[in-house]
């Protein structure tokens, strides 16, 4: 009996018999010949049948083989540089097929341009495709490469919770549901004060999971629905959160390097501008970067450039200020020290100066823009509080957060990280709604 194996495996069985079950991706059809590029859910194989080596039954069956019809293939392995696929390089010479679904003949999402509505109403369809197969592999890869760092570094995972009492970061961007008779309740947009929490009792933690933004956005940076970590850490300034970013960072991009470097090779990626991703990255204050910014403004001739380049100290950076800051370096960029006016009422104010909190981005290259925003957390329950009032956030939601202002305070940093920012950042795709399965934004629920 021949082994039943995966793509990734068929490096091993060179010259062996094997089986593989999977799906029809496509077929091309030469006389004689028939190539079938297979897919099986970890690769793309390329699989050949020779009429004068099957029945002519089953010859015809499979030079009539619609796409996506599921089947198991038994063949025999060889090594080929010309075979497509992914990783490519082999091929398997069919000796018997068995077709377990004949799909049907009018599948939509056939192999040919289509456009983006298009491809996003049978998004069930579309990530059977190469390119997004390949994207979401990626994904996978980033996630898990962000939990082991995080669970070989000390950092235990905490889920906090999605439904929440009251705002975390703007009260402009909550999705309200009612819940039961407490009244109004929210989707949260972080899960970061209820991991403030956790560190009072397990010192360095991170939580891991979907959060809900209400933005009226439509960039390509922005979902309503997406996935973030976020880890927090006691005893923790910000110079020692910007170490624990880039440690991270440069994780994750080894080991998508390591692991998905076919995927990256298929979707065109650029390899060394990954290699480039190494620790330390550079750091730059707010106010260097302001600077530069309005320098820049002041020298553009071109109206409508100029018009997207328009920045003034207290401002937040807009996607083209991002992109223009982070053509300096080869690496990500952190910049830190934003106005306080700009980020979220809980962070630490900047000694001697209370315009300004102890905040930090970080920015990737090649214009991906922010992928971690963090800060070190107020530790005054008098400061918390009052910034709390100045907000006009209701006290009484945040009476526990103020708690652990009381007992036992320490100085304690955390950020969150996108995780389709990255993974689009990682396979340089121009968009992120591509990096994530089921995508949620302002105009799309379906599927």
């Amino acid at each position: 009996m021949a082994d039943h194996i995966s793509v990734t495996q068929i490096s091993n069985y060179i010259g062996q018999d094997i089986v593989l079950k999977g799906w029809l991706y496509n077929r091309t059809d030469k006389g004689k010949l028939a190539f079938l590029l297979v897919r099986d859910g970890t690769g793309f194989v390329q699989c050949v049948a020779f009429k004068g080596d099957l029945t002519p039954e089953l010859f015809d069956t499979i030079t009539h083989l619609p796409q996506e019809s599921s089947i198991i293939i038994t063949g025999s392995v060889r090594e080929d540089k010309r075979a497509p696929g992914i990783p490519g390089g082999f091929e398997v010479g069919i000796k018997d097929l068995q077709v377990v679904q004949s799909a049907d003949l009018d599948y939509p999402m056939a192999l040919k341009d289509h456009g983006v509505d298009f491809a996003l109403d049978h998004r069930h369809l579309w990530i059977r495709m190469q390119s997004q197969w390949a994207i979401l592999r990626v994904r996978a890869t980033v996630m898990a490469a962000t939990r082991e760092w995080l669970d070989n570094n000390g950092f235990i995972a905490m889920d906090t919770p999605i439904i929440t009492p009251a705002a975390a970061e703007g009260t402009t961007t909550l999705f309200e549901t009612e819940y039961f008779d407490e009244g109004k309740a929210y989707l949260a947009q972080t899960g970061q004060l209820y991991n403030e929490a956790n560190i009072f009792a397990f010192g360095k933690v991170y939580c891991f999971g979907p959060t809900f933004r209400a933005e009226k956005s439509k960039t390509r940076r922005h979902l309503t629905e997406f996935w973030m970590l976020e880890p927090e850490i006691a005893f923790c300034d910000l110079d020692g959160l910007m170490e624990v970013e880039e440690q991270l960072i440069s994780h994750i991009a080894a080991r998508v390097l390591r692991d998905r470097s076919a995927e990256l090779k298929f979707l065109g990626r650029d390899l060394s501008k990954l290699e480039n991703i190494k620790a330390p990255f550079p750091r730059m204050s707010y106010d260097d970067a302001a600077k530069y910014l309005i320098e820049l403004y002041e020298k553009e001739t071109d109206p409508e450039k100029k018009d997207l380049l328009k920045f003034e100290w207290g401002m937040d950076f807009g996607a083209p200020h991002e992109t223009e800051l982070t053509k300096l370096y080869d690496k990500p960029v952190f910049v830190y020290g934003y106005p306080s006016a700009v980020k979220a009422f809980y962070m630490e104010p900047w000694p001697g100066r209370p315009e300004v909190c102890k905040s930090v981005d970080l920015l990737a290259p090649e214009g991906y823009g922010e992928i971690c925003g963090g800060s070190e957390r107020m530790s005054s329950h008098e400061n918390l509080l009052a910034r709390i009032h100045k907000e006009g956030l209701p006290e009484e939601a945040f009476q526990w957060y103020l708690d652990l202002r009381k007992y036992g305070s320490v100085p304690h940093s955390g950020f969150g990280m996108g995780t389709e920012r990255v993974t689009t950042w990682m396979c340089g795709t121009e968009h992120v709604r591509e990096a994530i399965a089921f995508p949620r934004t302002i105009k799309r629920v379906y599927p």
